[in-house]
């Protein structure tokens, strides 16, 4: 996609004044693989850090050369440990804030409880304050891909790059899948008929969309909106007052609106992580006719025995990038293929750093995608 060799990149760094630093924040060994190859790509060396953990499970970070006057894009992929990694993150983050730094921009390719965005009865809005955590702890501006809500950026009042990670699975489909014209995209739900519809239009190819009596993680049934106080604790402060009460939701049988039928079905979603609702939209399709089934996703999170469940269910391949590592449960589970997007990344901290337009990265990108 970009056209860039890495000693060329390198030659276009050192134009810049005040030099860059790229950290990588996590302590488990396992997460450092992107940031080695996002390193490699731009030619630099990793800077030197320590981050461990204290035997009172304390996170300690320990910055080991200079970073005043830099540039410092701080590389945090999640791992199952999220609340550590997160506590990794804006320690460091701290640490170059109080020596410093010029700039801080973190890379955070997932970024951690966006599926907790909206308020839901009483709770909160745990991105929000995550967002906030971040800026106050010294975070300058942010990279990160396919947020779960796009929404999310305003959480923040720095500058957020929101990269896609569409092209890549879009190439990925092009050459891995011989006969992809005969595909259909598939949104598992009515809620990921937008993210279908982008690449069924890309793709030249058709679209389904699965809705039906499967309960949707995401449904407004959890909405605060639908928690009303009791109707006698109404009634004593408002004995003549009678609110209308919202007729409850009811899902219908399970319906798979478009043609399947001897196709192949490629069900595209953001984040896969437990896996049931992927394995019910699988034994649909493969009840409507479709012949052979994909699973696109962003990030893969595959929690818990998901890599089991894939193994035993009918779909033939789940696709997800790398920017969450997987790669023990690729070895318990070879459906699983990973779409590097290392290059993506590295373009974008080479262009911060450069000062140069983010515009390149975000051709072609509507306000629907």
């Amino acid at each position: 996609m970009f056209c860039v060799s890495s000693t060329e990149i390198g030659a276009i760094m050192n134009i810049t004044k005040g030099g860059l630093v790229l950290f990588s924040a996590n302590s488990n060994s396992s997460c450092m693989e992107l940031s080695k190859r996002i390193a490699e790509r731009l030619g630099v060396e990793m800077g030197k850090v320590q981050v461990y953990q204290e035997p009172n499970r304390e996170t300690r970070v320990q910055i080991q050369e200079s970073v005043r006057g830099k540039d410092v894009f701080i590389i945090q992929t999640v791992s199952k440990d999220v609340n550590t990694t997160i506590m990794e993150l804006l320690i460091m983050v701290y640490a170059c804030k109080t020596s410093c730094a010029k700039s801080i921009i973190g890379v955070i390719p997932y970024f951690p409880y966006s599926k907790q965005c909206k308020m839901r009865k009483r709770g909160s809005i745990v991105s929000k304050l995550l967002a906030s955590m971040m800026c106050k702890a010294g975070l300058t501006h942010l990279i990160t891909m396919d947020l779960h809500q796009k929404e999310i950026q305003g959480f923040f009042n720095i500058p957020v790059d929101n990269l896609r990670a569409s092209p890549f699975l879009l190439q990925y489909i092009q050459e891995e899948i011989p006969d992809y014209r005969n595909a259909v995209i598939v949104a598992k739900s009515p809620a990921s008929a937008k993210r279908a519809q982008s690449f069924a239009e890309r793709l030249r190819l058709g679209i389904a969309v699965i809705h039906g009596e499967a309960q949707d993680a995401e449904s407004d049934m959890v909405d605060g909106r639908h928690s009303p106080p009791t109707a006698k604790y109404v009634a004593a402060i408002h004995p003549s007052l009678e609110i209308p009460m919202l007729i409850p939701k009811e899902k219908p049988p399970i319906t798979v609106v478009g043609d399947v039928g001897g196709r192949i079905a490629i069900i595209v979603d953001d984040i896969i992580d437990d896996v049931d609702s992927f394995l019910a939209a699988a034994e649909t399709l493969k009840e409507r006719g479709a012949y052979k089934i994909f699973v696109m996703a962003t990030h893969g999170l595959l929690s818990s025995d998901a890599p089991r469940l894939i193994e035993e269910s009918a779909i033939d391949e789940v696709v997800v990038t790398n920017t969450i590592p997987h790669e023990i449960q690729k070895l318990q589970c070879p459906k699983i293929k990973t779409v590097d997007i290392s290059m993506i990344l590295s373009e974008a901290i080479r262009r911060i750093h450069n000062g140069e337009s983010m515009s390149y990265l975000f051709r072609n990108i509507g306000l629907d995608d």
